[in-house]
Order: structure tokens, then sequence, then C-alpha cells
């Protein structure tokens, strides 16, 4: 034992300082990943789901009359989401030009065309602002006129965006002829 105490030998102060900076790094890294882990799985997200998207124009006589466009947004995240805005190729849908309804859960049912009045808006509201959806709700919205939809647009694909306080999710469909 007193060999070892009047020992002049030792570590060089190279290695000595390398082994703590080594030491000091690595354990900032796990206390860092540690913080971050709890912080991910603690923060709840935002996460919707566009679905059926459809749109059509009227073209009867080789004119076109009328577009117009539906989709099913669901909120499938775990806090409630406002929906400030839709585009419909990139261009903003007047809310006058919109017909809502929420519903809890999925939607199933196929939608159907609505510039030729088969689909009754009886049960749907016009927003005058934006529109809050909570967790688990879905919301079904009829749009009458979305752009510049047209018969040369048949086939063609185009998307839509449903912009909410924390994201924008957007949907592609191909423009449908209904004559």
């Amino acid at each position: 034992m007193r060999y070892l105490l009047k020992n002049k030998k030792g570590l060089s102060t190279v290695i000595t300082t390398l082994i703590i900076l080594v030491i000091s790094v690595l354990l900032a890294t796990v206390v860092t990943y540690y913080a971050m882990n709890m912080v991910g799985t603690r923060v709840i997200q935002e996460d919707g789901r566009i679905t059926q998207l459809h749109i059509w124009v009227n073209c009867t006589d080789g004119s076109c009359l009328n577009a117009s466009a539906v989709l099913v947004l669901k909120n499938t995240g775990g806090r409630d989401m406002l929906v400030e805005k839709l585009t419909i190729r990139y261009q903003n849908i007047p809310w006058a030009n919109m017909h809502y309804k929420i519903t809890n859960g999925s939607v199933i049912s196929e939608m159907s065309y609505v510039c030729n009045q088969t689909v009754d808006l009886t049960g749907y509201a016009v927003p005058d602002d934006a529109i809050c959806l909570e967790t688990g709700q879905s919301i079904t919205i009829y749009i009458e006129d979305p752009g510049t939809i047209d018969c040369l647009d048949i086939g063609t694909p185009v998307p839509a965006g449903i912009h909410t306080s924390n994201a924008i999710y957007y949907k592609e469909a191909n423009v449908e002829a209904n004559s």
C-alpha cells in the first residue's frame, strides 16, 4: 500500500483532460436525449386526415355550368384543431361558398355530386369564421364554385388544402365530369 502512495507515475495531463472531456460530453448527451424524450412523449399534437376528396364539373351540351367539391377532414390528433381556411388549387375559398357538417367518428358513405341538387344540405351550416373540430370528430365540407375549375380540367389532379392554426393538410384529386 505504501508503494502505491509513493509512486510518482500516473496518467499524463493530456489523457486526464481527454477522459474528463469525454465523460462530460457523454453525460450532456444522455441528459439532453432524456429531456427531449420526456418532452416529446408528453406533448399532444394536432393531426388530421383528408379523405373522400371529389371535385366535379357539370358539363352539359359542351358548356360548363357549375363546379363543386366535397371533402372530409377527420381530427385524429390528441388536441382540437381550428380550421382557418380552405384552398382549392391554392386559391382561398370564401366562407359563403362552403357548407359543413360536423359528426363524431368517421364518415363512411361516399359523397355525391352537389351541383345537380342530389344532395340535401339542410343539415349543413355555412361558416362565418374559423371552425373548431374536436378530437375524434369529422367534418364534411361541400364547396360550391371552387375557384377556377372548368371543363378543361377534367382528369387533371387538383390540390385541396385545409389550413389550421398549426398545420396545412393537402390532398389531390382528379377533376371528374358529371354530365
